[in-house]
């Protein structure tokens, strides 16, 4: 039977976390934000009724998924209306996401959210992400040898695999906690996740999360929430 150390690297994944504040804003080029867009496109604007949300320089984070590697910057908008309609099973209607892969050409800009205390965010590379048991990603061979050392009392998957569960903002890993059966299947692997901040006086209902999953052969998102 698979052991428990086989278990553990046949599930570790690696993730960039995001801490909020802490550090002294320099407002430069490779610094990325929680409540504020910080660059664009000159002729870019926020879209009516969308708000800025969060700016994520990716090619010089610690870790990247392999479908994000060709974007240097990316830029998250939402409309206010999610929040009246968490329980869709896809919500990425509810936001504008701009993927840059150069910042060749953008100029600084200092749209803020009206309501989330804007931080930049320090990056920190992990490498022993798990998934939680019941937001899926576990191969079912895996699944099966869970099961079993479990049933046999010498294993307690959230004791002797998991070593934390990281509901903050990161990139790449696992989503912190989703319903089982709530993907979109291998063509969008998850990528990022945008969690409740206190410090950002941002709560998506009850400390939840929103889960990002992205094609990129077809740069197209979906977007899933949950909360405990």
């Amino acid at each position: 039977m698979m052991g428990i150390d086989e278990i553990k690297a046949r599930l570790m994944r690696k993730a960039t976390l995001f801490e909020t504040g802490g550090i002294r804003p320099t407002y430069e080029l490779h610094e990325s934000w929680f409540g504020s867009v910080t660059w664009s496109l000159p002729e870019e604007q926020p879209r009516d009724g969308f708000q800025p949300l969060a700016t994520f320089f990716l090619k010089e984070l610690p870790y990247v998924p392999a479908s994000l590697r060709h974007i240097e910057l990316l830029t998250l908008f939402l409309r206010e209306e999610l929040f009246d309609n968490l329980v869709e099973d896809d919500l990425s209607r509810f936001f504008e996401i701009r993927a840059y892969p150069s910042v060749t050409g953008l100029i600084q800009r200092n749209w803020q959210h009206d309501k989330i205390r804007a931080f930049p965010l320090r990056p920190r590379l992990i490498e022993n992400d798990y998934p939680a048991w019941d937001g899926g990603g576990i191969p079912f061979d895996v699944e099966e040898a869970i099961v079993r050392h479990e049933n046999e009392g010498d294993m307690e998957y959230f004791d002797d695999i998991v070593e934390e569960i990281y509901a903050v903002h990161k990139i790449g890993g696992y989503p912190a906690f989703c319903q089982s059966g709530n993907d979109f299947g291998e063509a969008y692997p998850f990528v990022l996740q945008i969690a409740s901040d206190d410090k950002a006086h941002f709560n998506i209902v009850d400390q939840g999360n929103f889960y990002f999953f992205y094609n990129a052969e077809k740069n197209d998102w979906r977007i899933y929430c949950d909360f405990y």
